[in-house]
């Protein structure tokens, strides 16, 4: 079993905390169609980007300005849309370890804090005090200023915060930043995290002379 040490822990929402596939893929499958697109080909790019930065790959030459507008009316159906969220097996007993032990943590999310909050709402999971969202950042995952900006707010050095996430584009924001990452999940393996377990069962957190022991697999 892989031993991370850390001083701080900063998480990523859908998919690695919260399960909202069925939501995502019911609306971007929806905007695809609208848009004359593959589903499968839109689904492979959305995880883990803002919406406006995913519109930007798959519809390269709009303007910007129309995949913000865009983005703003899929944020409203999404927080709209929660038939089917739930928590990521052990992400509540996950979340409830970190605030019984005072673990350093953030959450880092491509949701805007509607969003956000609505998920982390019917999930059943209690938010971070500290919430790094669309709001917070100029630039989307894979860049890694969202995970940057946690770090600096709990005042940890990038190379004493790990990751948890479950994208492509999370990944490798994670590992841009110069942190290691525990991916997440199905999606997570084949996009080179430094430990992947299949859900949050799998991952143990302590307390250890200031800073946190993770014990993964």
């Amino acid at each position: 079993m892989p031993v991370l040490s850390a001083r701080a822990l900063l998480l990523d929402m859908d998919g690695t905390l919260v399960n909202s596939d069925a939501a995502v893929e019911r609306i971007w499958r929806r905007w695809a169609e609208r848009h004359g697109l593959d589903g499968d080909e839109v689904m492979r790019v959305v995880h883990g980007r803002q919406g406006h930065a995913s519109m930007a790959v798959l519809l390269p030459g709009r303007p910007m300005e129309q995949n913000v507008a865009d983005n703003a009316r899929m944020l409203a159906e999404e927080t709209a849309d929660l038939d089917g969220v739930v928590p990521v097996p052990g992400a509540p007993e996950f979340l409830a370890s970190l605030i019984a032990q005072g673990v350093p943590h953030a959450l880092v999310t491509s949701a805007d804090v509607p969003l956000s909050t609505a998920r982390m709402a019917a999930a059943g999971l209690p938010l971070p005090e500290l919430r790094i969202t669309a709001e917070s950042v100029g630039a989307s995952k894979p860049d890694p200023e969202g995970f940057l900006k946690g770090a600096a707010e709990l005042g940890v050095a990038p190379e004493d915060c790990v990751v948890f996430e479950d994208s492509g584009a999370g990944i490798e924001a994670g590992h841009a930043a110069g942190m290691r990452v525990v991916g997440v999940g199905a999606r997570a393996g084949v996009h080179g995290p430094d430990a992947v377990v299949r859900d949050l069962r799998a991952v143990r957190v302590e307390s250890a002379g200031g800073g946190v022991r993770i014990h993964v697999g």
